[in-house]
């Protein structure tokens, strides 16, 4: 499967935001948010990844059908520095566990070099399961987690785990 990032133009927020809305309902499993009055999740920083410098957002294609998406800020998630934080990353049902989503995610790596933090929810196994094989084999187990991060917490309450590592 030919795997491609492509950054999203401000002409495609629209598709984002939809996409964004899938992903949320998704993850309210974890995080219980509810929707809005609109019966939406919303996201409040979307059009700031067009206004704002240090705020990336790309789609991930899959044979050249759009099979999720990634956004990147150098906000941290920890009270440490950062280079880069994954902020969201989705890849939708058809095209998990056929590699999609760790070609994409090795290849937003690759394209931002230095200092990364990555947040996870420990309740979503699926997720902490992705994302232990996939950094530890990016980074070739040099990288840092630390469970229930003080002042990383989810909706829920919950405390994120988060990994630090540099490429």
């Amino acid at each position: 499967m030919n795997v491609e990032i492509r950054k999203i133009t401000v002409d495609e927020k629209e598709i984002l935001k939809n996409l964004l809305e899938k992903y949320d309902y998704e993850f309210s499993q974890w995080d219980n948010r509810d929707v809005n009055k609109l019966g939406l999740y919303g996201y409040d920083y979307l059009d700031y990844y067009w206004t704002e410098k240090n705020r990336w957002a790309y789609f991930i294609l899959a044979d050249n059908q759009l099979a999720g998406f990634a956004m990147i800020n150098d906000y941290p998630e920890a009270s440490e520095p950062t280079d880069y934080s994954l902020a969201e990353f989705f890849v939708m049902f058809k095209y998990r566990r056929k590699g999609v989503g760790k070609i994409a995610v090795f290849k937003i790596f690759d394209m931002f070099r230095g200092k990364w933090q990555l947040k996870r929810h420990p309740h979503n196994i699926t997720s902490v399961n992705f994302w232990n094989k996939v950094v530890s084999e990016y980074t070739k187990g040099n990288y840092r987690l630390i469970e229930s991060y003080p002042d990383a917490e989810y909706a829920d309450g919950t405390l994120g785990d988060i990994y630090f590592f540099e490429n």
